[in-house]
């Protein structure tokens, strides 16, 4: 193997040298792009200066500023593109390929030796010396074992025998590791890999993909692609690859902006944001469920998930059971369609304090439509209507003296900026200033129009919840006179809402990812399925983590979304391995779940598990002294807690002899040493150690499994469980020799 290594590391030379010879000439050409574009913004700069008085001079200005608007938009694109080439090309100048296979096609006497890579690199004759992973031949190397394979093609099913699979670890262009295997990622490598140390950001794991993630990074045809995952799973860095190979496969037609990721908070969102640009591939756009209901409920507190979650940890045994009217989406939106026009909250239409159209009139200009039309074509025929009243009104106060007035006032620059785009025969001019100044006078009632204010929704969505349920109207009322909304009633009033009015509605965004879908009510997913009606689901998660609703199994769950959200073809993806944690920590935190035993860990050993147990009087010095051990061998180290509370009680704790740092919901960056966060903002992210605090029976009953090992499932190396008092059920049940334990009954003075 020796000498194989040896012609391996002297073609990795002869790669790197190209990639260098290619970075140095993108390089010199991306200085060129920047210099030309500085001169061009330099001119369009001048240029946008000359003197506009005269209409000549107007016009062969315009002519020109346009001309090298032109210009700069190209080189800026230029330049974009260079940059993200000297980007991939220094990438590949470190470590230029992952894998290698050798194929024979049918009709070949001559095996073909392929090599793979994070993108594709090609030399001065074009002869490809690495592979893009996500071209289709390189699927082979995800799927294939040695022997007869096929791969899918733009041209169909291809057939070939595969020879060789040999995997390399490749650093500053030296082979650290190199060797071959028949199954997808050898133990080795992967062990290697995953010994690493958390980091702030994820990476990318194309060099680590297995079969089964592969098979959810290059499904295109299914429209509901569920993925189930045990915690530690790869289910989230899978769907990211999942992303990158999309914008691959369907480059002609597919951009990121069509795409969408609902992430569980702010500090996910950051933690994955560079393993697309370490692809090659602009990030989409992201957002967490709370901030996309914040953006229809202008002027109104919507309630967040976290405090929701805080409120039920903190409430009654009683009244953490409750449950809430179910399926009130689809109640809100057959509501709507059958409302009769009498019962629509119409609002007059105020201007300076009077009503410039009455409620009575909007109600008649509806009623005069066809009956048999949807709500939402009478309501965008209504808004046409009231567009045109107000025009005619405007029109009757040209000649007014208001308006007279005020184009007396006008600025020369005024005059200018407005009366451009027309002829310079004076009438004419002045009549296009006049009806300029009644727009702008009449502004907010066009707004209020176009934004439907012309209908009190929250009114129309409290009659509503008094059809299905009186004290929750009640509620509704309640908090409306704050300004508040809560996590429920979010997507039922956008659905009664975008039912009446037909807004809402985004038909750009093609996929839509979701994140933790174990924590969305079916009304939630039901309201996005409306709201991007053209896009492609992809939901992950774990339902043995879900924290604000009830689990279901992966198969209960795929057909209620299926049944519910009506896909058509919908397909189930199930992740069982765990990678994330040692093999001595998945095999104890998968016996706190009722069906753990599916859980297979890998095979990478550390230490057991530490259960220590500490009276109410002493539990502070035992906290720290534990801190202090763990932090040595960790360099990202969590102390998880049930509530934010409990976090900031510990911070208070902690800060006069550690340096501590504590997450909250408005967080969004993982730093590295010691930190303080709640379980909820815990979910995705991984660390070199964690400490759950206060395991004991009191915080962790027994109904309380999928918190403990939600925050459990978050360690990589070390886990410590840190009980005051009488340890949780939860950990009592698990085999003693799966952990180990610590117990201090004496008091510290």
């Amino acid at each position: 193997m020796d000498s194989e290594k040896q012609t391996e590391q002297a073609r990795v030379n002869q790669v790197v040298l190209k990639i260098k010879q290619k970075l140095a000439t993108t390089t010199a050409e991306l200085s060129k792009a920047h210099f030309e574009r500085a001169a061009v913004e330099q001119n369009y700069g001048q240029n946008a200066k000359i003197n506009t008085l005269e209409i000549d001079d107007q016009m062969e200005t315009n002519a020109e500023v346009q001309q090298q608007k032109q210009l700069v938009a190209k080189n800026v694109q230029t330049e974009g593109i260079l940059q993200q080439q000297v980007k991939q090309l220094n990438s590949l100048r470190n470590s230029p390929y992952f894998g290698r296979i050798d194929i024979r096609e049918p009709a070949e006497k001559q095996a073909e030796r392929l090599y793979i890579g994070t993108s594709s690199f090609v030399d001065s004759q074009n002869n490809f010396l690495v592979y893009d992973w996500r071209a289709p031949i390189s699927s082979v190397y995800y799927n294939g074992t040695l022997g007869s394979v096929s791969y899918q093609t733009p041209a169909g099913q291809q057939q070939a025998e595969l020879l060789k699979k040999r995997q390399f670890k490749i650093q500053q262009g030296k082979i650290h590791n190199m060797f071959d295997t028949n199954e997808t990622v050898g133990d080795s490598l992967l062990q290697d890999l995953l010994s690493e140390h958390s980091d702030k950001y994820m990476h990318n794991i194309v060099a680590t993909i297995q079969q089964e993630q592969n098979s959810i990074i290059r499904d295109t045809t299914h429209d509901l692609l569920l993925v189930q995952g045990v915690a530690g799973s790869g289910k989230t860095s899978a769907v990211l690859q999942r992303v990158a190979f999309l914008l691959y496969h369907s480059r002609q037609d597919l951009v990121a902006d069509q795409m969408v990721l609902f992430s569980p908070n702010y500090l996910f969102s950051n933690y994955v944001s560079e393993v697309l640009p370490s692809l090659g591939e602009k990030n989409m756009r992201q957002v967490t469920l709370h901030e996309f209901f914040s953006r229809r409920f202008e002027g109104l507190q919507v309630e967040n998930l976290f405090t929701a979650f805080e409120a039920k940890q903190t409430a009654p045994r009683h009244v953490q059971n409750t449950q809430t009217v179910s399926s009130l989406v689809q109640k809100a939106a057959a509501y709507a369609q059958a409302l009769p026009v009498k019962q629509i909250c119409f609002v007059a239409l105020n201007f300076s304090g009077e009503p410039i159209i009455p409620a009575r009139t909007i109600k008649k200009l509806y009623q005069s439509l066809p009956a048999g039309w949807l709500p939402s074509l009478k309501f965008a025929a209504t808004k046409k209507k009231l567009l045109r009243l107000i025009k005619g009104i405007g029109e009757r106060q040209l000649t007014k003296d208001w308006v007279t007035e005020k184009l007396q006032d006008l600025s020369d620059e005024q005059i200018r900026f407005w009366s451009r785009q027309v002829s310079q025969e004076p009438q004419v001019v002045e009549k296009q200033l006049r009806r300029k100044i009644v727009e702008d006078h009449y502004r907010p009632i066009y707004e209020a129009i176009y934004n439907d204010y012309f209908i009190d929704i929250y009114q129309q969505y409290g009659d509503f919840l008094l059809q299905v349920d009186s004290t929750a109207a009640k509620n509704f009322a309640n908090q409306l006179e704050y300004h508040q909304i809560s996590w429920d009633n979010c997507a039922p009033l956008l659905m009664l809402r975008d039912t009446l009015t037909g807004s809402g509605i985004n038909h750009q965004i093609k996929y839509l990812f979701i994140d933790e879908m174990q924590d969305y009510s079916v009304d939630q997913l039901l309201y996005l399925k409306h709201a991007f009606p053209k896009a492609k689901f992809t939901l992950l998660g774990d339902s043995q983590q879900a924290l604000y609703t009830t689990a279901q199994t992966p198969r209960a769950a795929l057909t209620t979304l299926k049944d519910q959200l009506q896909f058509k073809k919908a397909k189930l993806i199930e992740l069982n391995k765990s990678y994330r944690s040692t093999f001595e920590i998945a095999d104890f935190i998968r016996q706190m779940l009722p069906d753990g035993q599916q859980i297979q860990p890998f095979n990478r050993h550390g230490n057991l598990p530490q259960v220590i147990s500490v009276r109410s009087d002493c539990w502070q010095i035992k906290l720290l002294t534990l801190i202090k051990r763990l932090q040595q061998s960790s360099q990202n180290l969590a102390v998880i807690t049930q509530t934010q509370a409990t976090a900031i009680k510990l911070e208070k704790l902690l800060q006069s002899q550690l340096k501590v740092t504590r997450l909250t919901a408005n967080s969004n960056k993982l730093e590295h040493g010691i930190i303080i966060l709640p379980i909820y903002l815990a979910k995705g992210l991984e660390f070199d150690g964690v400490i759950v605090f206060d395991t004991s029976q009191v915080a962790y009953p027994i109904e309380k499994w999928s918190l403990l090992y939600t925050a459990c499932s978050r360690a990589m190396h070390e886990l410590a469980l840190f009980s005051i008092g009488k340890p949780s059920k939860i950990i009592s049940q698990i085999e003693a020799r799966k952990y180990l334990t610590s117990v201090v009954n004496t008091s510290v003075s």
